[in-house]
């Protein structure tokens, strides 16, 4: 390769372009709000001709368009080198703020977080996603998070399972293999419950997962736009009407936190962000699969354990077990005897 190479930029590709994508690679999301205050600073440092620019950019002066132009450069810019910025809102906090991330658009856990991540704790965020999209996903409970208890019991494998096939191919006894055919003893040690705590805190501070105010761990918005591909080619079934990885009937994102309709085998679902002006184009609130009413209070997420009537007596009952499982376990028991 010759050595003068250099990557090709975008056309009028300025230092200012140069420092938003540093500084959005280090941060990895941003909303409008946070960049207006980037533009700001990058503006009042550089002027457009390289010069020092003593003049203070105001934040509020920085414009939706002059934001885009900048995301618009900056994907031209990095789309050679397999890096994307996307966007989707905020299903939780925010009033549905829209978050712009930069991802690896050929991303899945071991190639997003391979370079800065152990081999047991890929495999750890490996059986986490498992636990969230499967174990705690179901007809009954559409929950898709975990709260502290949960992820602990993850910290070590349990034996065969998607688990054990993160990196490379697995070997007959489920193990995974390694040159020269001997079993990956480091995706198979498993983690110290203080490493878990450690791993799971730095994933929230890096914008990974969201902790709720109640101690639930679910993907943040930042891995719904990395892994989207990823989640339903892992946890989809073609062949089955019910799907773990469902999308929003009026965005067409994926719902992490939102509605499901009040049909238990229908999988017609909302964000709570997207319910209002929804319902603000039909003439009547009834599911347009089933045309069952919907009551809004059948709920995607931590709220589908939380929201239940048996929930607290259930919990207040076991107060020994601890995690919201057993408290979920405990609400269904309540709930079947009043049924």
């Amino acid at each position: 390769m010759d050595d003068n190479w250099e990557p090709p930029v975008p056309a009028g590709y300025s230092d200012a372009n140069r420092a938003f994508i540093q500084a959005f690679m280090a941060r990895g999301t941003l909303t409008f709000r946070e960049a207006q205050k980037l533009l700001a600073a990058i503006q009042s440092a550089v002027s457009d001709d390289g010069s020092d620019d003593t003049d203070n950019t105001d934040p509020q002066s920085i414009t939706m368009a002059d934001f885009e132009n900048f995301i618009r450069t900056a994907r031209e810019a990095v789309e050679p080198l397999d890096f994307d910025i996307r966007n989707t809102r905020d299903q939780v906090r925010g009033g549905g703020e829209r978050v712009w991330a930069f991802i690896n658009a050929h991303s899945d856990p071991a190639t997003q977080l391979g370079t800065s991540r152990t081999a047991e704790e890929v495999a750890y965020i490996k059986r986490l996603l498992d636990a969230m999209f499967e174990k705690h996903n179901t007809a009954r409970l559409e929950v898709m998070a975990v709260d502290e208890g949960q992820a602990l019991r993850e910290s070590r494998p349990a034996g065969g399972g998607r688990a054990s096939n993160v990196n490379g191919n697995n070997n007959d006894d489920g193990g995974q293999e390694e040159e020269g055919g001997g079993s990956a003893a480091a995706t198979s040690r498993g983690l110290k419950h203080s490493e878990v705590l450690s791993l799971l805190s730095s994933l929230v501070a890096e914008g990974w997962l969201d902790k709720s105010r109640d101690g639930f761990y679910s993907l943040a918005p930042r891995s719904l736009m990395e892994l989207w591909s990823w989640l339903v080619a892992t946890y989809n079934d073609a062949d089955t009407e019910w799907q773990q990885i469902k999308f929003c009937e009026a965005c067409k994102e994926i719902v992490t936190y939102g509605q499901r309709c009040n049909e238990p085998n229908c999988t017609i679902r909302l964000h709570d962000i997207c319910e209002e002006g929804f319902w603000r184009t039909r003439g009547e609130k009834k599911c347009p699969k089933c045309s069952t009413p919907w009551e809004g209070n059948h709920f995607v997420g931590e709220r589908a354990v939380t929201s239940r009537s048996g929930f607290q007596r259930g919990r207040g009952r076991r107060a020994r077990r601890s995690t919201a499982a057993d408290a979920a376990d405990a609400a269904e028991d309540v709930e079947d005897e009043e049924e």
